[in-house]
């Protein structure tokens, strides 16, 4: 397995949300690979988005250490937070965030227009993105055209723009049928194993477990079980870029 990208050595979170603070993850010790898909699983309430969010730098830990190609990141600034996560990551998420006044090549240049890419460059690499993951011919469609499946891959092709070494995917398949989730997370899978990104997902769907290389369960905060790849993954996927 390649080396770590992303380290988190007893990490712990707590919320202030009254009198008493709610811990919700205790003494967390995991690394993310590149070249793999990790997924973080349990009950709900078991700190799998918490985890996530501080894996992918949107939040802090309240204690521990989360470095980054081994370096620490925990004395950084907001804003340096902020171009580390422009720099390193892309994200996915359940309600895709996707602007509805935009059409999908649009809502793909968002991105590429916050990394300073000049706007027919950014116009043409969001256009080729959304060719890769299936989407050529709905380049000039509205978020409400698109079934749930097409705007996960809108939401996929904007994660991708800035050629992140990092996915951050929370319910990636939640709101879609068998089908689509199926070609969600072959695209996902095929994003880990052929371009050696790290690919982090969070999910309740027992229907894609074994396209995991290792699964983390949680429960009450703490890692409960880690298990390696589950038989039968797929081993077939869509091309991709």
């Amino acid at each position: 397995m390649s080396r770590a990208v992303i380290s988190a050595s007893g990490v712990s979170h707590s919320f202030d949300t009254g009198p008493t603070p709610v811990t919700v993850l205790r003494d967390i010790d995991l690394e993310v690979n590149a070249g793999e898909l990790l997924m973080l699983v349990g009950p709900s309430g078991s700190g799998k988005t918490t985890l996530l969010h501080i894996l992918g730098r949107l939040l802090s830990p309240t204690s521990g250490v989360v470095t980054l190609y081994g370096a620490d990141t925990q004395s950084l600034a907001e804003e340096e937070l902020a171009a580390l996560r422009l720099k390193y990551f892309g994200f996915v998420f359940q309600s895709y965030n996707l602007f509805p006044v935009l059409t999908a090549t649009e809502n793909v240049m968002v991105m590429l227009d916050l990394l300073g890419t000049p706007r027919q460059i950014a116009r043409d690499r969001a256009r080729e993105l959304l060719k890769s993951v299936g989407l050529g011919q709905r380049l000039d469609s509205y978020p409400s055209q698109l079934s749930s499946g097409q705007r996960q891959r809108v939401a996929i092709a904007r994660a991708l723009a800035g050629d992140p070494k990092i996915l951050m995917a929370d319910e990636p398949t939640a709101a879609l049928d068998s089908e689509s989730g199926l070609r969600a997370m072959e695209l996902l899978q095929l994003l880990a194993h052929q371009q050696e990104r790290a690919v982090v997902i969070v999910t309740h769907d027992p229907r894609i477990l074994h396209f995991a290389d290792r699964v983390i369960h949680l429960e009450d905060g703490q890692i409960a079980e880690r298990s390696g790849r589950a038989q039968g993954s797929s081993s077939h996927a869509m091309g991709v870029l």
